[in-house]
């Protein structure tokens, strides 16, 4: 048996005790989950003489992305953060993950500077869904410091209301294709920005620029009693081929527990079909025959005039 004191040493670092503040403002929302955000060093391997060898030494420094997952409610400042990361505006933020031991007390520091967005998933919405809705961040920092706390209790101040959105909250317009309103399910889909790390000189991490924006094709699948006017419309532009004199807009809006109030939205726009498709039948199976279709989108825009207030 180890000694008390080496047990108790052990014992106070544990994995479910954090929480992250964004430019100096503690997140409110619930945490699911941080992880990354650790600078490593690049390995230069250069042969030698005339034989099969080589040697190894460190060059310059990186640092991995920071990845969490985290609840909508009191997510404000991570919303506004997408909003004008998607918009090309200037996006950066900093901030400061705290990791604490099993009575709450904070025991290091990991800071973050000059982070840029890099991906943002949305988790697959279905209407016969019970569970809560996260969303995945992904960020790269600039800079970033570690180093031992002061040793204060955490104050994490929670919302009352983590289930405000729920993956069945949601609703699903296309501009001039009826019955998209029904729409029972849409996969997951990630937005992604590039960057491109500027080194110079001693500079150990150099400097991030954005790059490309890219959004991503979204697929999902509806009722085939409800698929009149997208079969008609599948049927106009990919079977005959004809060339639409205007791209559409769609609208996914996510929405609270009770389907009427709207939390935010995604406003698409250069919207076009791809392919409509059945998904397998089965035969003796009583399942509700849908029709799976996937569109593109040329841009994005997160819209937070509903209910979270976003400005």
């Amino acid at each position: 048996m180890p000694p008390q004191s080496y047990s108790a040493a052990h014992r106070q670092y544990t994995a479910g005790h954090f929480e992250m503040s964004i430019d100096g403002e503690r997140t409110t929302a619930y945490l699911k989950s941080v992880d990354g955000g650790w600078p490593k060093h690049s390995i230069v391997s250069e042969a030698i003489g005339p034989h099969n060898e080589q040697i190894k030494h460190a060059s310059v420094a990186e640092i991995d992305p920071i990845s969490f997952e985290i609840g909508v409610s009191g997510a404000n400042n991570v919303l506004l953060w997408i909003q004008q990361s998607w918009k090309k505006e200037p996006a950066t933020r900093s901030g400061q993950i705290t990791h604490a031991n099993y009575n709450g007390y904070a025991t290091l520091e990991h800071q973050f500077a000059d982070a840029h967005l890099t991906e943002v998933t949305f988790p697959t919405l279905d209407g016969a869904s019970k569970d809560a809705a996260y969303l995945k961040v992904k960020c790269q920092p600039e800079r970033v410091a570690i180093q031992k706390a002061k040793g204060e209790k955490l104050d994490v101040v929670m919302s009352s209301k983590q289930k405000l959105w729920l993956c069945s909250g949601f609703s699903f317009k296309i501009d001039g294709i009826d019955g998209m309103e029904y729409t029972n399910k849409i996969d997951s889909f990630t937005i992604k920005q590039g960057v491109k790390r500027l080194k110079q000189g001693t500079d150990r991490y150099g400097e991030l620029m954005p790059t490309k924006l890219e959004f991503p094709n979204i697929t999902g699948t509806i009722a085939m009693g409800y698929a009149n006017k997208l079969l008609a419309w599948h049927d106009e532009v990919v079977h005959k081929g004809k060339k639409e004199k205007t791209t559409r807009t769609a609208m996914l809006e996510f929405l609270a527990p009770d389907k009427h109030k709207v939390l935010f939205r995604i406003n698409m726009n250069e919207v076009g079909l791809l392919s409509v498709q059945m998904p397998q039948s089965t035969a003796n199976s009583d399942q509700i025959k849908r029709v799976k279709f996937e569109i593109y989108v040329g841009q994005m825009e997160l819209d937070g005039s509903g209910a979270l207030g976003l400005q």
